[in-house]
């Protein structure tokens, strides 16, 4: 099992990587969640999938077996700088406006991680490996673009996870149905993470 880190700059190096990211980005989403979601050749992207965002891939024999995106908060492409700002802004009709507590940051300190998933082929028993390899993997490449804090939407039961992972995290907004799933935003802290147990 790999994890690698993509970006514009290498993802030439690493085959078809990316694009089977996004196809397994699409049988997640857009197959097996039933959201509405722009898709073309089988995968699926959308305006935040620009030079200034890095991917991570869990993947095994060719098969992408997780993966999330990081763009810093920084970020702008057009009208749109990042998912959760642009959601506050009112940009993005999917996500509603109050989802945090406070304004959303634009900080170099600071990036945002969305599109987190797990394939629905990974098996029970390989799952929280796999999840480890993730995380560890957004903490490293976070920590290297020179990030203090990761900013995402999660499951709402993301304290449970995240003191499983031994990761620091706040609440950064107040809990929403979507979908039928409660998420909320959280403020991941990367200063204090040591690395992950069980990744390696």
């Amino acid at each position: 099992m790999l994890t690698t880190s993509l970006s514009f700059e290498n993802m030439h190096q690493h085959g078809e990587l990316f694009v089977n990211l996004l196809k397994a980005r699409r049988t997640s989403f857009i197959l097996r969640n039933k959201w509405d979601l722009p898709e073309a050749e089988g995968m699926e992207y959308d305006q935040y999938d620009t030079q200034a965002s890095r991917w991570i891939a869990v993947h095994e024999d060719g098969q992408v077996l997780a993966g999330i995106r990081l763009t810093p908060t920084t970020a702008k492409c057009g009208i749109y700088s990042y998912m959760i700002r642009d959601a506050q802004l009112g940009l993005l009709d999917t996500i509603p406006s109050d989802l945090l507590y406070a304004e959303a940051p634009v900080d170099p300190d600071i990036w945002e991680s969305s599109r987190v998933f797990v394939s629905g082929d990974v098996p029970a028993r390989q799952r929280t490996e796999v999840q480890l390899r993730l995380m560890q993997e957004l903490i490293n490449t976070a920590r290297a673009e020179g990030a203090k804090h990761v900013l995402g939407m999660v499951p709402a039961i993301w304290s449970r996870w995240v003191r499983r992972l031994g990761m620091s995290a706040e609440p950064a907004g107040r809990v929403m149905d979507m979908d039928g799933s409660k998420v909320q935003v959280a403020l991941m802290d990367l200063s204090e993470n040591k690395t992950l147990h069980g990744a390696h």
